[in-house]
């Protein structure tokens, strides 16, 4: 018996091996049985050898770990870890990640002030593109919605804007027609995803003006079934609608 198999043999009964200075100390020791235990002293070297590399966080033995988060274990040890409590996200960070045609895309997560409403839909919506979305307007929308939060987060959040009026898609239906597109019922997409690069400049409770290259006005104004792009206006461009 090698040491591969003495952890494996200690891991099934649910014990654990430790070194403590130049002694091998095992956790429930009393379910180890009485040939596994003697094969422990005859490999003891052994063993203390494999415990000094990184070890699993769950069966304490080496080799073959994986990266659980911040924890170190074998693939069919990472069950028995501790099921993180749902957080939301707080820091900043970069994500990357490989699309099923080769290409990599690019996420940044921005930091939001801790009371503010969206930060739990915008995380998760920066984490992948949702179903039936075009990965260039996934990318839009994260990139518009880090401008928007950043420049009118507070006031959307005080004048009553939900998440599903910032961010909100038609669900998908369980056998969608072939020319269905889901980010063509402006009826149930919110105003992030209609923006695609443009900015807005003013907002109330119910309506945002929305700034288009020519200069010209557009409103956006929720729950409304008319397509947002037909409505241009000509106001001055920084007065509220």
């Amino acid at each position: 018996m090698n040491a591969a198999e003495i952890f494996s043999a200690v891991r099934q009964v649910g014990a654990t091996l430790q070194v403590r200075g130049d002694s091998l100390v095992a956790s429930n020791a009393s379910r180890i049985a009485p040939a596994i235990k003697a094969a422990i002293r005859e490999h003891k070297p052994e063993l203390i050898a494999a415990l000094a590399k990184p070890v699993c966080a769950v069966c304490r033995a080496p080799d073959n770990l994986w990266h659980f988060g911040d924890a170190l274990v074998h693939e069919q040890c990472a069950r028995f870890l501790p099921k993180p409590e749902l957080a939301e996200p707080r820091a900043a960070y970069e994500a990357v990640s490989a699309e099923p045609d080769g290409t990599a895309c690019k996420v940044g997560i921005i930091e939001l002030p801790p009371g503010q409403r969206y930060r739990k839909v915008f995380g998760i919506l920066q984490l992948r593109p949702p179903a039936m979305v075009p990965i260039e307007r996934w990318q839009q929308c994260v990139e518009d919605g880090t401008r928007f939060l950043a420049e009118w987060g507070e006031q959307a959040e005080a004048l009553g804007w939900t998440s599903a009026d910032l961010f909100k898609l038609h669900p998908v239906p369980p056998a969608p027609h072939p020319s269905y597109s889901r980010l063509s019922r402006y009826d149930c997409t919110g105003l992030i995803w209609l923006l695609q690069g443009r900015r807005v400049v003013a907002l109330t409770a119910l309506t945002a003006a929305i700034e288009n290259p020519t200069g010209n006005v557009t409103v956006f104004r929720k729950g409304s079934r008319m397509n947002p792009k037909i409505t241009p206006r000509r106001p001055n461009a920084r007065h509220p609608v």
